[in-house]
């Protein structure tokens, strides 16, 4: 089956060149090749590797009546990234696998067809990394996971790790948003029959209604407020991330870029004056990608529209840089060690 609205991003990557042919001065742009997930790829064969595909939806931002623009972020990100040193060894590969638009569909007919492009990358043994997008894009991303996890008949726990300053935990009654994915996957796991296992970091009291902190604790949704990481020390955070991750087989992480504080991330829909530092936040992420547990990575809510000096993007390409690298060295791929 083909992947409609399903195109091409290659064009995003350029950027400075500084050899080529010395690997060792080679950038992001000079090393990623096209994935296109429409072509029977058999035989396909990677020692190690990681598939970029862009989520153009704002779709579910703006029916949480949200500020729009995240629609573009995926090619800003990219070009973000374009630049970023190779510092993993040669055997690694990046792809590219385009972008799902939404400019034309639904919201939920993006959904399942990013949905059906993460079940085809984790096919081929790659880790997928997802560029969205408003927040709606984890719910085409787990629709993908999930597949692969039937596909595979491996356990179906799964654990979700957050970092946003909202649960999104919204009713649907009257249609999904970007702030209702966690419940629809919480009622997906019900008529499995699997236990629920989300966790989200970064929550903060004055952007969540008592409605929402009262379905969390009537569904066993633990969480960890912005407050909690910014005043206590790693080991008590880092305690309640094992905690929560020894009850999953594997897990996936998803970052709304809202959990920043504005003045790291003013590119957004809804820009947080208390929220939380990227320094804070990058030892976490490389903690919790250490347990080998996660299988995936999207991080979604760019809004270029209100990004100054294309901040926000560029944090966002930090984020990603962190997570390959430290997968890498999990896997002894690194050529320098930054740790």
């Amino acid at each position: 089956m083909r992947l409609k609205n399903y195109v091409s991003a290659m064009e995003h990557w350029n950027g400075r060149i500084d050899s080529n042919d010395d690997y060792d001065a080679f950038r992001w742009h000079q090393w990623v090749e096209p994935l296109d997930l429409n072509e029977l790829l058999e035989g396909f064969q990677c020692e190690y590797g990681f598939a970029f595909i862009g989520f153009c939806s704002e779709q579910g931002v703006k029916r949480n009546r949200g500020r729009v623009g995240t629609a573009l972020a995926p090619d800003f990100i990219r070009r973000q990234m374009s630049n970023l040193p190779c510092t993993f060894d040669s055997r690694v590969k990046l792809y590219d696998a385009g972008n799902v638009l939404c400019d034309e569909i639904s919201m939920e007919e993006g959904q399942s067809i990013l949905g059906k492009a993460v079940e085809r990358i984790l096919g081929l043994g790659l880790f997928p990394i997802v560029l969205g997008g408003g927040h709606e894009t984890t719910f085409g991303h787990f629709q993908g996971q999930f597949a692969d996890l039937k596909n595979q008949e491996k356990p179906m726990d799964m654990g979700i790790i957050n970092f946003d300053a909202h649960f999104d935990l919204r009713p649907y009654d009257n249609g999904p948003s970007s702030g209702s994915m966690f419940r629809q996957i919480a009622d997906i796991y019900k008529e499995e029959g699997v236990s629920y296992r989300y966790l989200p970091l970064g929550i903060q009291k004055h952007s969540n209604t008592v409605s929402l902190f009262k379905y969390a604790q009537e569904n066993d949704v633990n969480y960890i407020l912005a407050k909690e990481i910014q005043n206590s020390t790693y080991a008590v955070i880092l305690e309640k991330i094992d905690t929560f991750l020894f009850h999953c087989s594997s897990a996936y992480m998803t970052i709304c870029t809202d959990v920043f504080s504005a003045a790291f991330a003013p590119g957004v829909s809804a820009t947080q004056a208390l929220g939380l530092e990227p320094e804070a936040v990058l030892p976490i992420i490389k903690h919790i990608l250490r347990t080998r547990k996660v299988r995936g990575f999207d991080i979604c809510e760019i809004s270029p529209r209100f990004d100054q000096d294309d901040t926000t993007a560029k944090l966002g390409a930090v984020i990603i840089f962190t997570v390959v690298n430290t997968m890498c060295k999990l896997n002894d791929l690194l050529v320098i060690d930054f740790d």
